[in-house]
C-alpha cells in the first residue's frame, strides 16, 4: 500500500504560515531585532522554549525564554499593551469587557486577523467554564495588534516580534506555550494593595491568594509549576 502525504502535511507549520503577506512582513521587519534580543542572552539559534506573561495593571507582556526544559527562564524583552478594557479581577461572563486572569496556553495562531496579526489564548479554561457566573464565559481572547481591545491584549506593531517568538518556539517542537494573565506583577506589596482595596470581595481576594502561588513559584525557580484545576475550578499547583 502506498502511503500518500498531502501537501499540507508535508509542509512544516512555519511553511504554511510563510504564505501569509502579514507573516513576510513580520519578518522582514522584525526579524533581525528578535536574533539580536535572543542573542543577548544567550541564545543564537531559534532552539528555545517561550512563556508570555501579561501584566494588566501595568499594562506589560513578558516574554521569557529558555534553551530546555532542565533550563531556568530569562526575561527577553516586555512589550507595552497599549490600550485595556474593564477593570482588575478575572473574566467571568461574556460580554463583561474584562481581560481574563488564570494560567493559559496558546491555542492558535491567526495570520490574516481583523486586528492584523493574533494569537489565541486558551479562554475559557476548565476553571473559567466552572466559576462563570453566566450561562457563557465569553471567547475568542487573543493577543494581536491594533491599539483596539474589548477583553484582548493588543500590542499594536509589537505583536510581529512576538508573533515570530511564538512561531519559531512552535515551530522547533515547543507544543504548548504558556500564556499566563496577572491582574498586577504580584510582589507582597501590590498583593496586599490590589486585595486591601477590594477587601470586601473574598472571593476576588481568594482567587488572586491562588494566583500568587503560581507567581511567586516562577519567581523563585524560574521554571514551570504543574498546574492542576480542581472541581471548584481553583488552580493546584504541584
Amino acid at each position: 500500500m502506498t502511503l500518500v502525504v498531502s501537501e499540507t502535511d508535508a509542509q512544516s507549520f512555519k511553511q504554511q504560515q510563510m504564505k501569509h503577506e502579514r507573516v513576510k512582513v513580520a519578518y522582514k521587519e522584525r526579524e533581525q531585532i528578535v536574533k539580536d534580543e535572543l542573542a543577548k542572552v544567550g541564545i543564537n539559534d531559534y532552539n528555545f522554549q517561550l512563556l508570555i506573561v501579561a501584566l494588566k495593571q501595568e499594562k506589560q507582556l513578558e516574554t521569557w525564554v529558555r534553551k530546555t526544559a532542565k533550563d531556568k527562564f530569562v526575561l527577553l524583552k516586555t512589550f507595552a499593551i497599549c490600550r485595556s478594557s474593564g477593570d482588575l479581577g478575572p473574566k467571568r461572563q461574556y460580554g463583561d469587557g474584562q481581560v481574563p486572569e488564570g494560567f493559559y496556553e496558546l491555542e492558535n495562531f491567526n495570520p490574516i486577523s481583523n486586528f492584523y496579526l493574533s494569537l489565541r489564548v486558551s479562554y475559557p479554561n476548565q476553571s473559567d467554564r466552572i466559576l462563570k457566573t453566566s450561562s457563557s464565559a465569553g471567547n475568542d481572547i487573543y493577543i494581536h495588534g491594533n491599539c483596539v481591545t474589548i477583553g484582548c491584549i493588543p500590542l499594536d506593531d509589537d505583536i510581529k516580534e512576538l508573533y515570530i517568538l511564538a512561531l519559531e518556539a512552535k515551530q522547533h517542537g515547543q507544543q504548548r506555550i504558556p500564556i499566563w494573565i496577572f491582574p498586577t506583577k504580584l510582589t507582597a506589596e501590590n498583593y496586599k494593595n490590589i486585595c486591601d482595596k477590594n477587601a470586601d470581595n473574598k472571593i476576588l481576594t481568594e482567587f488572586w491568594k491562588t494566583l500568587k502561588i503560581g507567581y511567586d513559584y516562577f519567581e523563585t525557580n524560574k521554571s514551570l509549576p504543574k498546574i492542576r484545576i480542581d472541581a471548584k475550578g481553583k488552580y493546584l499547583f504541584d
